[in-house]
């Protein structure tokens, strides 16, 4: 099993291209299901989750193709990937596809909405909470879905089509309103989705699904509108930049020092937790490029988060500034309010001499004076890149184990680092 080895104490300096989002990237993906036409993604980043999603697809009987290199293109900043759904053979998304990766169970609305039918497994991925799928099923009810739980899958079935309905979320989830929308797309009548996620990932399915033909407004905000219609063209969307990365390569700068541009990323996807950030004291600038992130010798200020819904703090970013708050001058409160079992990478901090102390849905960190380099093991995709921003701090060497989970949703993460000057490296099994 691959390890990646990290000789911390040097600060980043250079650029950084930011990939395209891979949790707008699998929807999207997913959303080619709704059309026989091709569906062509730009900006798909090359990740394992991105491959087992095509491997799902390719089950169903969705052709891919990937597009051949274009100007301005590299390694780092991702793929054009071409997919047609005019030959879906099968309605079934077994298990042992399924229970990879929890979005995968998405294409659960596309087949019914699209075919009267499906089956699929109910999902696996991250260990960080259990994530039912509860909410996703109630809008697909609401919307006249027949559903029954056989064996560990899920069997949905619509007599005469999916008809609009009013879905009210008793809560915002992600994964419901994607579901939510790739249903009523095609659904007869009017929908109306309340408390509605508003999340930039949503908004860009909503974006592709238009391009699609869908007619839908209201995306972004928490009462989204979708008038069904009797069928989807193909169309061409690109990826929006990865939110995630770019506020991970942003902490890993606060952290370390330095001054890196993160490339072909907005601002607007993640206000609140650069606001944040600067109030910890690093230095972030809009440029043309991107957005610019610096950090002179002055120490790391201690500030309260908590995790939230978008426009909110993501959850998605709790482990990486809770590593940067590792470092801070003070006592820092980290409320995650998402998932009830978000806190696995505060043993692994620990043993890099952090000071974390829980209670309940909070993390209460001590800062500390230095770090020291030493082995872990990641336990899911977020906490991963948490112990590289750590390691990148640290003093001495830090060996991370079970990397895979690193794969599944950053890009080249050491080569786009090892640009700006740190000394890392993966280790082959």
């Amino acid at each position: 099993m691959d390890r990646i080895h990290i000789t911390g104490g040097t600060p980043l300096n250079g650029t950084i291209p930011i990939s395209g989002a891979k949790n707008a990237a699998l929807p999207l993906m997913i959303a080619s299901l709704l059309t026989g036409d091709t569906l062509e993604l730009a900006n798909v980043p090359r990740l394992a989750d991105i491959a087992a999603l095509v491997r799902i697809l390719g089950n169903h009987g969705v052709d891919h193709m990937v597009v051949g290199k274009r100007p301005g293109q590299t390694t780092e900043t991702g793929q054009t990937i071409r997919l047609t759904a005019s030959n879906v053979i099968d309605t079934t998304a077994p298990y042992e596809l399924v229970s990879t990766m929890r979005a995968s169970f998405w294409v659960i609305a596309p087949l019914l909405a699209r075919f009267g039918e499906a089956k699929v497994s109910l999902p696996g991925g991250c260990a960080i909470g259990t994530r039912p799928v509860d909410l996703l099923l109630m809008a697909l009810e609401k919307l006249g879905a027949r559903i029954e739980i056989d064996g560990g899958y899920v069997v949905a079935k619509t007599k005469n089509g999916l008809r609009g309905a009013e879905i009210d979320f008793p809560k915002v989830t992600v994964g419901g309103t994607h579901v939510a929308l790739m249903g009523a797309a095609l659904a007869y009548g009017t929908t109306v989705i309340a408390n509605a996620a508003r999340e930039p990932e949503v908004v860009d399915l909503a974006e592709c699904l238009i391009k699609m033909g869908a007619r839908i407004t209201g995306a972004g905000t928490p009462r989204i509108v979708v008038e069904g219609v009797a069928r989807l063209n193909g169309a061409r969307h690109e990826v929006l930049p990865d939110r995630i990365e770019t506020g991970t390569y942003a902490m890993a700068v606060a952290m370390t020092g330095g001054d890196v541009i993160l490339e072909n990323t907005r601002a607007d996807l993640l206000h609140s937790a650069l606001d944040v950030l600067a109030t910890t004291g690093a230095e972030i600038t809009q440029v043309p490029e991107g957005i610019r992130v610096r950090r002179n010798g002055a120490g790391i200020a201690a500030v309260d988060v908590t995790t939230d819904p978008f426009p909110g703090f993501p959850t998605d970013l709790q482990a990486q500034f809770m590593a940067l708050m590792t470092l801070a001058q003070g006592q820092s409160r980290i409320r995650e309010t998402i998932f009830e079992n978000r806190f696995m990478h505060v043993q692994e901090l620990a043993r890099l001499g952090a000071k974390i102390r829980l209670d309940g849905d909070l993390a209460i960190v001590e800062g500390v004076e230095r770090l020291k380099g030493a082995p872990v093991m990641a336990t899911d995709l977020r906490a991963s890149v948490s112990l590289v921003i750590a390691g990148l701090a640290a003093e001495g060497e830090t060996q991370i184990n079970r990397v895979y989970h690193l794969d599944r949703g950053f890009e080249a993460l050491e080569a786009k680092l090892g640009r700006c000057g740190a000394r890392i490296e993966r280790v082959r099994a």
